[in-house]
């Protein structure tokens, strides 16, 4: 498939309308860009062919027509897209990269708009040439079919675009560009860096805040959760800084260092970015029955360290309980944050290092 965004506005896709993804895909489609929603939950895709993405924020509601295709029509598609936004958990880019590979123009981009470290997955499917990644930060939920509850205005949207590799540097405005639809955009050269940053945060923020049942603001209020938060993520900086990343500001944040970085990251989330109501992504799963992306997350500064031989103990606790909640041995709430703290401590004290990344 040829075809090429000089002479013409570019096609896009977004692989993955869920809250977020519906909620980028609605502005785009606002702006009178040619956008192609695409999602594998059935009763999602059902809705919002019938009565388009219902989105509501700051107390006002608009509806918007979309087209919407379910994975099982991709292959119905006869014209490349020049731009796919990737929406999927982290644990899903692989396979979703593959299934869109065939219909990306020669010069077009796989954009990685998620959580987690995914660009080198991105790269490896399409190609180094056509990946790009992005850091996401926009607070919303979707429990209903079609519904988008946003809980982050426009000025308060905020993305980090770049490429994972130097050959796709020519994509980075052209992707910046339309995600200005959505909120505010940074260019960086240095797209793994960004996206460890958000990884920290993530890593204090959404798994802890999901065990104990509760909206990230009112775990970060919880006695005791604040600490257990700032360790994690201060362990997630240990991982980056051993990884090679720059701890540096995201959000247009203060400047910081590697020592205050997390905590002024947080309190930056809790001030401007979310709600008081607002739900982690992991818990938003967990309410759904799903799968999340624990592994991507606190796992993967769990296993950043090890490979250095280092250890993670909040973050390895945090995985033990997902793991044991998502295998139905324990039930979310805040009854679990004794066993939490107490399994952090016991991990600090021990040398030995549990397998944190078992099945589900």
């Amino acid at each position: 498939m040829e075809h090429t965004m000089k002479n013409a506005a570019p096609r896009i896709a977004v692989l993955g309308t869920g809250a977020n993804g519906s909620a980028i895909g609605v502005d785009l489609v606002r702006a009178g860009l040619d956008v192609t929603f695409i999602d594998q939950w059935p009763a999602n895709v059902e809705a919002i062919r019938r009565d388009g993405v219902r989105v509501e924020l700051a107390g006002e509601t608009t509806v918007t027509p979309v087209e919407i295709l379910h994975l099982c029509e991709v292959a119905t598609l006869r014209r490349p897209f020049d731009v796919v936004l990737l929406l999927v958990k982290a644990y899903d880019t692989r396979w979703a990269a593959e299934l869109i590979a065939p219909y990306l123009a020669d010069d077009g981009v796989v954009v990685g708009v998620q959580n987690g470290m995914t660009g080198e997955a991105i790269a490896d499917v399409v190609g180094e040439h056509r990946a790009v990644g992005a850091v996401i930060e926009i607070t919303s939920a979707m429990y209903t079919p079609g519904v988008v509850e946003r809980h982050s205005a426009h000025d308060r949207s905020w993305f980090a675009v770049g490429a994972v590799h130097p050959a796709a540097a020519h994509h980075v405005e052209t992707v910046a560009g339309l995600l200005r639809h959505a909120g505010t955009v940074e260019a960086t050269d240095d797209i793994d860096s960004a996206k460890w940053m958000k990884l920290i945060l993530n890593a204090a923020e959404l798994v802890p805040s999901a065990i104990l049942d509760l909206s990230i603001a009112d775990c970060a209020r919880y006695p005791g959760m604040r600490e257990l938060m700032l360790e994690a993520g201060n362990e997630a900086v240990r991982a980056a800084q051993l990884d090679g990343a720059t701890i540096r500001p995201i959000f247009g944040m203060p400047d910081t260092t590697p020592e205050t970085f997390v905590e002024t990251v947080l309190d930056e989330l809790l001030a401007h970015y979310i709600l008081t109501h607002s739900r982690s992504t992991v818990l938003q799963d967990w309410i759904k029955g799903r799968h999340s992306e624990v592994d991507e997350l606190n796992g993967h500064v769990v296993a950043t360290l090890e490979q250095h031989g280092e250890s993670a103990p909040a973050n390895a606790a945090m995985v033990e309980l997902a793991h044991d909640i998502e295998r139905g041995e324990l039930t979310r709430g805040t009854e679990l944050f004794e066993p939490l703290r107490a399994r952090t401590a016991e991990l600090r004290t021990t040398t030995t290092r549990p397998n944190t990344h078992g099945g589900n």
